[in-house]
């Protein structure tokens, strides 16, 4: 692997003043790097939650205010 010198300078006055070193910060860039294509994405997430128990032809508003109302009694 070749680094510029100018950023390695760099790269190493980040690391010692955030008492790191230079291994350590490269190795943690690497990992969250990699692991970006590991985390779930909303798609997933949504997934999760599985098909809708929802009528399509509901009135969304009305179920929000009886929701509500169910929740704080009034």
């Amino acid at each position: 692997m070749t680094i510029d010198t100018e950023v390695l300078k760099d790269a190493k006055l980040y690391a010692e003043k955030n008492g790191e070193s230079l291994s350590g910060v490269i190795q943690k860039y690497l990992f969250e790097l990699t692991s970006v294509s590991k985390r779930r994405t909303i798609v997933d997430m949504m997934e999760e939650f599985g098909p809708s128990t929802i009528d399509p032809k509901a009135d969304l508003k009305e179920l929000y205010y009886q929701e509500r109302a169910k929740k704080y009694g009034f």
